[in-house]
């Protein structure tokens, strides 16, 4: 059977998080980056959020992080997310993508090994 980057222990990660500003979302994006934990981080301004908090509906405006990863940086950026985001309870999400380019995978996972 052909090797096929794609299908890897090191799975391709997509890690989602928002934060409150694009000050904080800069920051966050550049350590991720220049650490290695992440190959690129796309930052989506404008997002409106709708949350209950304390009992409370709350509405906040807030830039969303999509993170590039592998499966392999799992632990270690979600402790680095917690420990640098200014929320109390960050949102820290990863969902695995099926299919993807095979370079593109290949890319990601030499700039984050």
């Amino acid at each position: 059977m052909p090797h096929n980057p794609s299908v890897n222990p090191s799975k391709l990660l997509i890690v989602f998080t928002s934060l409150p500003d694009m000050e904080a979302a800069k920051s966050l994006a550049r350590a991720l980056v220049e650490s290695r934990m992440a190959a690129c981080v796309q930052l989506i301004d404008g997002v409106q959020s709708v949350y209950r908090w304390d009992d409370k509906v709350c509405e906040e405006h807030e830039v969303l992080l999509s993170v590039k990863t592998t499966g392999t940086k799992w632990l270690e950026i979600s402790q680095f997310i917690q420990d640098h985001h200014p929320y109390d309870l960050p949102e820290i999400l990863a969902f695995s993508p099926e299919q993807y380019a095979a370079q593109y995978g290949e890319w990601v996972q030499a700039e984050v090994n």
